[in-house]
């Protein structure tokens, strides 16, 4: 199984960036496929998460409203649209692929219930 996290960057408070997570090795629909950031100091946050078969997404309070994660089945790739950044987004950014249950259960942003990580990118706001 791998994840490839990519679309990091340096960008302007304000501005948006598009991270995306292409993903092998694992059933993409039986999956919950979720973004995580971990910023100098600071423990990894969970800040979104998708079911690919059915498309339900959930969100962190920090992100919500302003991030947007959404799957594309044929290409097996997750991604999460960032908009509105600020400086407080600046963090590396992991994507992880875990079981169905994670939602369900309402474990979604915990890192230890996922299986598989991506490489991380980073994503730097300057204000």
């Amino acid at each position: 199984v791998q994840l490839q996290a990519s679309g990091g960057g340096l960008v302007q408070a304000g501005g948006s960036l598009r991270l995306s997570c292409a993903v092998s090795g694992l059933t993409f629909g039986n999956s919950a496929i979720a973004w995580f950031r971990q910023a100098p100091g600071k423990e990894r946050e969970g800040i979104a998460c998708i079911v690919s078969d059915n498309d339900d997404t959930v969100y962190s309070d920090s992100v919500k409203g302003r991030l947007t994660i959404a799957s594309d089945n044929a290409k097996n790739t997750v991604y999460l649209q960032m908009n509105s950044l600020k400086s407080e987004d600046t963090a590396v950014y992991y994507c992880a692929a875990g079981p169905l249950g994670t939602v369900i259960a309402g474990v979604w942003s915990s890192p230890y219930e996922y299986d598989y990580w991506g490489q991380g990118t980073l994503v730097t706001v300057s204000s």
